[in-house]
């Protein structure tokens, strides 16, 4: 049979992993840092633009698009040809992939310190890179179609159809999630609100876990572990069988991350019955890529790559198991807001993520450089050390998650909350957060031991940019299925209609879901008493969104007796219709602040933000005594209220238009509390000295930031009131 030669391109798979090798140890470090700040929170006093709150969405894009997403593209690049025989598509494409991801990147190391943000959980961005983003997207994946339609190769190998799935999910979910109203070139607001939003994000937050942290690592694990251990996969029908339940069943899961909150109960539900389901097709994966090995065992005790890939797809078994017994209710009773989520994370980031891509790598590098690894012995060390700060950061944050559940659940005899303060709950867990920044600490100094190794080895090696391959031309046959041939089998041959029913398995479970949520009136019962922001409470929670507050409090009181009792009356959907977007965060380093309204004076929260350790004995929490000193910007706050008009918020023409003034007078409110307040003067004149020499100034305060800070937080909860038991009593004697 006559072959035909050409070229793998080898130069855009060594620029992804330059990539992610630089960006992995960035965003590695950033995150090391935020654990520092739990343990010494003004580590980075005075300083905005590294407030936890603004670097923590930092390490997150860092980790997941610019570490994570650079590996991806690196192994599918490398695969893609060798499992199609043809070089990449486009070599444009493939550069407009590298440059445009690496731009977007760079640009949110940026704006995100810098304090613009969306708020949503992994998709912080604000609007000009979500177009970007789908931009690229479209790049990278016309790439890989035009690849598969020119191949060489007749039947499309398990990791293509991953990959096929990841690019139509991802460019679905970041779609669907990223519809905003842009009021200026680097803010908007969600188009959703509360509930909606709720449901929306977290479709999108848990299947970017899904579609851009899972099945494109497991395609990459179909390839590179039988390349590693020069085995075949396990089994073909177990792959068949993983790939379309996977994909399937992992699009509906999404609720079980609102689990007790003012959602829906049928939409709880329904994320709780799909997660459950959801073990089998994951485990079938982790089987299918463990006894993939088999034969192979006394190579994985020497070859560290192999090491890299077992723990790594150990890692995705336990993750996976942990992910469907977090959303049985129970469970999630105890876990959610708790330090147990972190923990169930970095499993998958650090082992599953982390270890998977080390070891590609560790395979790569060398193969692209025609030589051998510098140092076995550096990356058995990589190895063990890495493995140790996973289990170092882990098991502590497991621990801390079951002291916190315990302690904000337990009761005294007299029904009053053992722990009323919350912060002993945070007291009692400091020693894991030490533990946490050593395991931290080691998995970071082993990627270093990484880049030493890489480093060696590519200076002792030869660069081939471009590699000689020949395969014989793809043979045109029948479109038919022949009598012999298997329906998938068939169907591998079919590359289009593969993408076709991929898209139909996973857009049923996000249009049962979301649909529904859009455009069933009744969706959200309306509470009449519930009133749009004023002009000041809209800025001060653009500015809590901006400083990233929802990063460590949430605004959701689930109906257990414990939350009620700590901070209030449990949550109600109609609450929420004016929130664009919604802030019920994910997690409680400190407490819920949806009834916070009116239970502290002006001038305490005014210390509380100049210095929390004033008012909460132990807090971890940072100051920000830049919102005392910089002036509110108001020159959007019409723009911003014609938007929200828009989204369906009853701003009337004349509100809009008094706008300033009504701002002036409510600021001005503020500002005569705090005169007033005996403990303003207090602080004022006990601190005078250090505010003069760090330029803080106390007059004028009604045009501050940290006044709309202050309108807002004392306006939330208060659209309801709530009778107490004195009033129930009084009426039923009536």
């Amino acid at each position: 049979m006559q072959t035909e030669q050409f070229y793998y391109d080898n130069k855009i798979v060594k620029k992804f992993v330059n990539a992610t090798i630089f960006w992995g140890i960035i965003g590695m470090s950033v995150g090391l840092l935020l654990a520092f700040m739990f343990l010494f929170p003004n580590v980075t006093d005075g300083i905005s633009w590294l407030s936890f709150g603004r670097l923590r969405p930092l390490h997150t894009n860092a980790v997941i698009f610019a570490f994570v997403g650079n590996a991806i593209f690196a192994g599918v690049y490398y695969s893609t040809q060798r499992l199609l025989k043809a070089r990449m598509w486009k070599n444009w494409l493939s550069n407009l992939n590298f440059w445009g991801w690496q731009a977007i990147i760079v640009g949110a190391a940026i704006t995100l310190p810098l304090g613009y943000t969306t708020s949503k959980e992994y998709a912080e961005l604000e609007w000009p890179f979500d177009i970007a983003i789908a931009i690229i997207w479209v790049a990278f994946g016309a790439n890989l179609i035009g690849t598969i339609l020119k191949r060489r190769q007749r039947h499309l190998y398990v990791a293509i159809w991953f990959y096929l799935g990841t690019f139509v999910t991802v460019a679905v979910l970041h779609i669907v999630n990223s519809i905003e109203l842009p009021i200026s070139a680097l803010k908007s607001y969600s188009v959703y609100a509360g509930v909606q939003d709720a449901l929306v994000q977290w479709w999108y937050g848990h299947n970017a876990v899904a579609f851009f942290l899972t099945t494109p690592f497991l395609g990459l694990m179909y390839y590179f572990v039988p390349k590693a251990a020069n085995r075949p996969v396990y089994s073909y029908r177990l792959s068949i069988v993983h790939f379309w339940s996977l994909i399937f069943i992992y699009i509906w899961a999404g609720p079980h991350h609102l689990l007790y909150t003012a959602l829906p109960e049928w939409a709880q539900n329904l994320g709780v019955a799909f997660s459950v389901m959801l073990i089998a097709p994951s485990w079938g994966g982790m089987i299918n890529g463990l006894l993939t090995l088999r034969g192979a065992w006394d190579k994985v005790r020497t070859d560290p790559t192999l090491k890299f890939m077992v723990v790594a797809i150990t890692c995705y078994g336990m993750a996976t198991f942990e992910g469907p017994m977090l959303s049985l209710k129970n469970v999630n009773a105890i876990a959610h807001f708790s330090d147990w989520i972190i923990a169930h994370v970095h499993v998958g980031a650090l082992g599953w993520n982390g270890f998977l891509t080390f070891g590609m790598i560790y395979w790569l590098v060398p193969r692209l450089f025609k030589t051998k690894l510098w140092s076995t012995k550096l990356a058995n060390f990589h190895f063990w050390m890495g493995t140790l700060g996973i289990i170092m950061y882990a098991l502590p944050m497991y621990v801390a998650g079951f002291v916190q559940a315990s302690m904000w659940k337990q009761f005294n005899p007299d029904g009053t909350l053992t722990y009323g303060n919350f912060l002993e709950t945070l007291n009692e867990i400091i020693p894991m957060y030490w533990m946490r920044a050593i395991g931290g600490t080691l998995f970071i100094l082993g990627a270093f031991v990484m880049l030493y190794n890489i480093v060696k080895t590519v200076k002792q090696g030869s660069e081939v940019t471009d590699e000689l391959a020949e395969a014989a031309p793809l043979q045109r046959v029948t479109k038919k299925r022949t009598a012999k041939e298997g329906y998938h089998t068939w169907l591998e041959r079919r590359p289009v209609k593969l993408t076709i029913y991929a898209t139909i398995a996973i857009l049923i479970g996000g249009m049962v879901q979301i649909i529904p949520s859009l455009m069933v009136d009744d969706y959200v019962p309306v509470i009449s008493t519930v009133k749009p922001y004023t002009p000041l409470e809209l800025e001060g929670r653009d500015i809590y969104i901006r400083e990233g507050c929802v990063s460590c409090h949430s605004q959701m009181i689930r109906p257990f007796r414990s939350e009620v009792e700590r901070y209030g009356e449990y949550s109600k959907s109609g609450e929420y219709v004016y929130d664009h977007p919604f802030l019920w965060g994910s997690k409680r380093t400190g407490p819920d602040l949806f009834r916070v309204g009116g239970k502290y004076s002006d001038n305490w929260h005014l210390n509380h933000f100049y210095d929390p350790q004033s008012t909460s004995s132990g807090s971890i929490m940072p100051s920000y005594k830049w919102l005392i000193n910089q002036e509110l910007d108001k020159t959007q706050t019409e723009d911003k209220m014609n938007a929200m008009v828009s989204l369906g918020v009853p701003y009337s023409d004349e509100e809009i238009a008094s706008a300033q003034e009504w701002m002036l007078e409510q600021g001005t409110q503020i500002e005569k509390n705090l005169y007033a307040d005996p403990d303003f003067v207090k602080t004022y004149e006990a601190d005078k000295k250090y505010a003069t020499e760090n330029n803080i100034d106390f007059v004028e305060m009604r045009n501050r930031e940290v006044v709309a800070v202050i309108a807002y937080l004392q306006r939330l909860g208060t659209d309801i009131k709530i009778k107490t038991q004195d009033e129930v009593s009084s009426n039923q004697n009536q």
